[in-house]
């Protein structure tokens, strides 16, 4: 299987070329179609193995396959990370996969100033990458409203653990779970209190 079996936008497709890839990892193989076609997702495999390229390329396919015209400044992919590191990775790879694309990113961590990420949540972003303590930070200054973001937007939450028998953290594995979160009848976002 090639990456052009996928189905991905051409754009997309240019990008990888770039980095000089052509065919996709088994975690690719399995998750790009499912994401593609708006399942939920979660998936774990070992550092190295494409993950992050796994979700990331279906989520600049399904925004650049949508309405080119914003109609809101609110995110509409969130990715939630829980550190500075991983945003930074995560983020770095929307820039790489989505630069022949009119999608814009961000990723806000702590550490940093927090008034850039201000100005640039204000100017409209297409796909936050965050760590917690950061997101809450925002939310309390009102530059993100998560009610708002959880109605239409795609949440994906990417947590890192270490097995029992790998306590090597270099060796550490990552866990990626997509969930598309419409609102429910009552108007809540119906999807977060799944397990």
């Amino acid at each position: 299987m090639q990456f052009t079996d996928l189905g991905l936008k051409a754009e997309l497709l240019r990008a990888i070329s770039e980095q000089g890839y052509d065919t996709p990892t088994p975690i690719q193989q399995k998750a790009i179609p499912a994401v593609m076609a708006g399942h939920d997702l979660m998936a774990s495999a070992q550092t190295g193995t494409g993950k992050t390229a796994g979700f990331t390329l279906p989520i600049l396919h399904r925004l650049a396959s949508g309405p080119n015209t914003r109609t809101s400044k609110r995110p509409r992919v969130l990715v939630l990370v829980p550190t500075r590191e991983l945003a930074i990775q995560v983020e770095e790879s929307v820039r790489t996969y989505g630069k022949h694309l009119p999608i814009n990113s961000l990723a806000v961590f702590g550490g940093v100033g927090i008034n850039p990420q201000i100005a640039s949540l204000r100017r409209g972003v297409d796909i936050l990458v965050a760590t917690p303590g950061r997101l809450l930070d925002h939310v309390q200054q009102r530059t993100v409203d998560l009610g708002a973001m959880f109605a239409d937007a795609t949440v994906i939450s990417v947590s890192r653990w270490v097995s029992e028998d790998q306590p090597d953290r270099s060796r550490c594995n990552l866990r990626v779970r997509v969930l598309h979160c419409p609102r429910g009848p009552g108007g809540d976002a119906s999807c977060l209190h799944r397990h």
